[in-house]
């Protein structure tokens, strides 16, 4: 995937409810991130999730709040550890939620190292079960401006208000 093209990323993102909901019948079954063209190393874990409020002024001047969850992912080899399994991850999440507040439908970003190179902000795609094992492909998260987005997404809604299959003869896809 090009990472200019942002709608397509951001089309892709999940939260973390999804995410959960997504992980619930596959308890026992491996999950392997995937980031940078590689699959995390089998020793990786979570060393933090955590949950933050924001509030900021955009590009154009325009209030912008939103909630936003991470989790980061230590992306290294322990041992002749497998991966962690998704009822693993799902536990590690709901021990941070007795203590911190998470909302399952905030943004949700990952955090990924491997110890070396500086931490990169990815998002996740809906997980797919493949070989016994549930992959979630982590794509870099862009800089993005949010007046340039709430515009696309207008002209793209008129677009299939205009052209769609209802408005086909009405004479407004020339």
């Amino acid at each position: 995937m090009n990472a200019i093209d942002n709608n397509k990323i951001q089309a892709e993102e999940i939260s973390l409810g999804l995410l959960l909901d997504a992980l619930f019948g596959e308890k026992d079954a491996p999950l392997v991130f995937h980031y940078d063209g590689q699959p995390v190393k089998p020793g990786y874990h979570i060393t933090e999730v955590k949950a933050g409020q924001f509030s900021a002024l955009d590009c154009g001047a325009n209030p912008e709040a939103w909630t936003e969850i991470f989790i980061q992912l230590w992306d290294i080899d322990d041992g002749d550890r497998t991966h962690m399994p998704a009822g693993k991850f799902r536990a590690i999440v709901r021990k941070v939620s007795e203590h911190v507040q998470l909302d399952g439908s905030a943004k949700l970003t990952f955090e990924v190292s491997d110890g070396v190179r500086p931490m990169q902000l990815y998002c996740a795609a809906m997980p797919i079960l493949r070989g016994g094992a549930v992959h979630v492909d982590l794509s870099p998260r862009p800089a993005s401006c949010k007046p340039r987005d709430r515009w696309l997404a207008e002209e793209t809604r008129k677009a299939a208000a205009c052209c769609g299959p209802s408005a086909a003869g009405s004479g407004c896809c020339a």
